[in-house]
């Protein structure tokens, strides 16, 4: 077994792989429970997406659970989803409980057996616009971010754009400082992710997510920084349900291109 064939096999299959999507229909930043699951459902309708995510592992805040208690707690109207995927649940008065690690784990390998692709350590810095419209992002090794090197990234092109970034909505935050006041919120600005109330952030987080700017849609919860509602703590039924909305939305735009 020879050390240079090993490395040759990784470096070759690594860049074959990047190289083809470097155009995809769909680009998505964030591998959190709503990126995986727009990423999952957009897939599994034959769409070429791919999911860029800046740390070692995906899986966002979902595997820590709440306060490193690794459980995670969903309501009725997204217990379809995680059945959909295998995950074992566990009724808990009017909700239901599920293992963080064994949810997370599902939800990643479901993923890529539906075809996307994940690309871990690879952060979205920037995006792509043209004519007034999202039409891709730059990407670059997380490790240059982290060590705040000066190295020029490399950017990629895709139909559409989901900004899963979490609470830091950091794509459209991007958009904000260096176009303005252009998002679809009523100071055209991020608002700003308010303090916890579980009930009202799962409702609104719903209607939070959608296209904020032609080419570039917001789910999970950048939808409710992006749009002032309040976090909702280890309950992620409405992330699951974000990132199923907008999937069923894009999905309906990319049909009429084909």
């Amino acid at each position: 077994m020879d050390e240079v064939l090993i490395s040759r096999a990784i470096i070759e299959s690594y860049f074959q792989e990047l190289k083809n999507y470097l155009e995809a229909d769909v680009a998505i930043a964030g591998a959190g429970p709503s990126g995986l699951i727009a990423g999952y459902y957009l897939a599994k309708q034959g769409y070429k997406v791919v999911i860029f995510e800046r740390h070692l592992k995906p899986g966002g805040g979902m595997s820590g659970g709440g306060m490193m208690f690794n459980r995670i707690v969903i309501q009725e109207e997204a217990k379809h989803i995680l059945e959909e995927i295998g995950v074992r649940l566990d009724k808990y008065n009017s909700l239901y409980t599920a293992d963080s690690v064994e949810t997370i784990s599902s939800l990643c390998l479901s993923v890529l057996k539906a075809g996307a692709k994940i690309f871990n350590l690879i952060t979205v810095e920037d995006l792509v616009v043209k004519e007034s419209r999202v039409s891709g992002v730059v990407l670059n090794w997380s490790a240059v971010s982290l060590a705040k090197l000066h190295v020029d990234p490399l950017a990629m092109r895709s139909h559409f754009v989901i900004d899963a970034t979490g609470h830091d909505a950091e794509l459209c935050r991007i958009l904000e400082r260096k176009i303005g006041a252009v998002l679809g919120t009523p100071q055209g600005k991020v608002i700003g992710e308010k303090s916890m109330w579980a009930e009202r952030g799962e409702k609104e987080l719903i209607t939070n997510s959608r296209e904020v700017y032609p080419g570039l849609y917001i789910c999970g919860m950048a939808s409710n920084a992006v749009f002032g509602s309040p976090r909702m703590g280890a309950i992620f039924g409405g992330m699951l349900l974000s990132g199923k909305k907008v999937a069923e939305e894009i999905s309906i735009r990319l049909q009429k291109r084909r």
